[in-house]
């Protein structure tokens, strides 16, 4: 009969050090606090979604495994891990794994978050108008132009720039500093871009005025980067998507190629 290793050098991070155990009993006791205070590494890619034991490996469906000291058996699944102490001596299934599993009273370890700052809870303050006038052409030397259609912008070539969309860029405070948030209101009106999900059309939505505060409607504001003569204006709703333009196609929102999401400003400032 093979031997089995000794686990406890394997399981002994389960524990603080302020735990005691008795090798002359059956039942483990452990400090509560420590208990509770244990903590467990994330599994490894290969092992998410199936059940897995800080133990030797199984060898068949009635594999048994009989420790020495102190066990404790995590079920993972995706980022959500269960534990259980068993007592010495005991005898470990696939049925012990899955009843794991399934148990709705097993204690759930629930992953350590990074914090993070919804968009809904910023705030955008106004700034100023930073541009006025100006036309955007795509890297096809396709002019902005309104949709006849609808409230929706196309991207065409122009011989005739006074049919071209011209657009006042509005300035906003951003707690990042390293991101600069604007509007872009047609000149002239009460119409602002507003960003959709990928592959829609960006909107024209009227507003009374310029908000002078931001905090709910951000499909309104875009993250203006500016690289040499290309301009890349970045969803503040959806970061991943860039007000773009493809021929044949109103403007709409896209994360990058075959969609054109770089273009020359041409205008003045105010």
């Amino acid at each position: 009969m093979a031997k089995v290793p000794d686990l406890f050098e394997d399981l002994k991070n389960c524990y603080s050090e302020n735990e005691e155990y008795s090798s002359e009993i059956d039942q483990l006791t452990l400090n509560q606090k420590s208990f509770y205070d244990a903590s467990y590494d994330t599994l490894h890619e290969d092992c998410m979604g199936k059940l897995t034991s800080l133990s030797t490996k199984e060898t068949s469906k009635t594999s048994q495994f009989t420790f020495k000291e102190s066990v404790v058996v995590v079920a993972g699944n995706g980022k959500v891990l269960k534990k259980r102490r068993l007592s010495f001596n005991k005898v470990l299934t696939d049925d012990d794994l899955e009843a794991v599993a399934n148990d709705p009273e097993e204690e759930i370890i629930q992953p350590r978050l990074a914090a993070h700052s919804s968009q809904s809870n910023m705030k955008y303050s106004f700034q100023r108008v930073v541009k006025q006038y100006c036309i955007l052409n795509d890297t096809l030397h396709q002019t902005i132009i309104r949709d006849t259609s609808g409230p929706y912008l196309m991207a065409a070539a122009l011989h005739d720039l006074d049919q071209a969309v011209k657009f006042d860029m509005g300035a906003y405070t951003s707690n990042d500093e390293s991101k600069f948030p604007v509007t872009l209101r047609i000149s002239k009106t009460r119409l602002f871009l507003s960003a959709q999900n990928e592959d829609e059309p960006v909107l024209l939505k009227e507003m009374p005025e310029t908000p002078k505060v931001i905090r709910d409607e951000t499909n309104l504001l875009f993250f203006w980067e500016s690289h040499g003569t290309k301009n890349y204006f970045k969803s503040v709703t959806h970061p991943m998507l860039f007000i773009a333009t493809k021929q044949e196609r109103p403007v709409h929102m896209a994360r990058g190629q075959p969609s054109i999401t770089d273009f020359e400003i041409i205008g003045k400032q105010p």
